[in-house]
This record gives structure tokens, sequence and C-alpha cells, in this order.
């Protein structure tokens, strides 16, 4: 399967480190990853601040880049919801072009979901804080939502319990806002 990376600009310019391990990690389950160079922002500061003119020449042009890919995964749940709900909304006749929203996957979403891996063949002996991002929770259903009071599963988790020697620690309030706001 022929993937595009899309690494969001807050990512590439805060966390490079987070784009260079998605490409390890894809390419170490068995993808064949492509990062397109001219990638730039999804447009969602734009839109969220009201400049949709501004998002949707943003929106056409990642939509254009990443055409050719059979999945387009990014580490990001908030811009790829942004792409999955925004862009029919910002694009004109969207659904005739090559309709992103339905190729794009969070990266942890599409480990669990499509690839499926039996293993991750990965090591780390520590214990790590697990924060559930409220974009990841509560419109991409990467864990269930504290509010609902249903019983507790994580995606997240899920793909965690395949790395030898982790230990997990979640927040008491795990899926409480960051205060990220989208941006």
């Amino acid at each position: 399967m022929k993937v595009g990376l899309f690494i969001p600009c807050y990512i590439n310019a805060v966390y490079p480190e987070v784009g260079r391990a998605s490409c390890e990690l894809l390419r170490r389950v068995g993808c064949d990853v492509d990062y397109p160079l001219d990638q730039t922002c999804c447009g969602q500061p734009m839109a969220n601040a009201g400049f949709e003119r501004d998002a949707k020449a943003l929106a056409e042009r990642m939509n254009a880049l990443f055409e050719r890919y059979d999945y387009v995964v990014g580490p990001s749940a908030s811009c790829v919801v942004f792409v999955r709900e925004g862009y029919p909304r910002l694009l004109d006749n969207y659904r005739e072009h090559a309709c992103l929203d339905s190729r794009i996957w969070e990266i942890c979403e599409f480990l669990h979901d499509v690839v499926k891996p039996a293993r991750l063949d990965a090591r780390f002996p520590h214990r790590v804080s697990l924060h559930n991002s409220c974009h990841g929770v509560r419109m991409m259903g990467l864990s269930s939502p504290s509010e609902l009071h249903v019983p507790y599963h994580s995606k997240l988790r899920d793909l965690l319990a395949m790395v030898e020697g982790i230990e997990i620690a979640e927040p008491e309030r795990r899926d409480e806002c960051c205060g990220f706001g989208g941006m």
C-alpha cells in the first residue's frame, strides 16, 4: 500500500522528530511511505480563525499533492479531522475530485484499524504517560470518552501493549482538554 505521509506544519516546525519517527514506524510495519516535500499547512488555523478563503487555497493544494496515494497518514488527530470534515465544506465540487477525506488517517487509527499488526517488534522499558486528545477521542474514536460512562477502550493502549517493557500511566482525567484548541 502506498502511503503519503502528512506531517502537519506545527509538528514539522516544533517536533520534526515526530515526523521522522512516523515515517520509520510506517516503514517498519510494511508500508511503502513517501513524504511529499511540497506539503505545507492543511489550512486548519486559517479556517478556525475565519479566513476560509486562505484555508481553501491550502486545501486545494493538499488535495492535489496527496491524490496519488492509497492512504494519507498523519500524526495529528486535529489536522486529520479538519481534512475529513473541513475539506468537503471548503472545496467546490469536492466529491468530483480525489476525496482526500476518505483516505486520510491519524497514524494510531491507521495502524490499529488498517494495518492491524500482530506485533510491533519494539522495546521501550520506561514508564510513559498517555494523554488522549479531544479530537482523537471525540471525533475519531481512538478511545472512549469519559463523559459517556461506557467501558473504557483505547486503540492507543492496544498499540502500546505491543511494545515490550513499556509501562503506561494515564492521568485520572485522561481525556480532559489540554488547551490546544485545534490549532
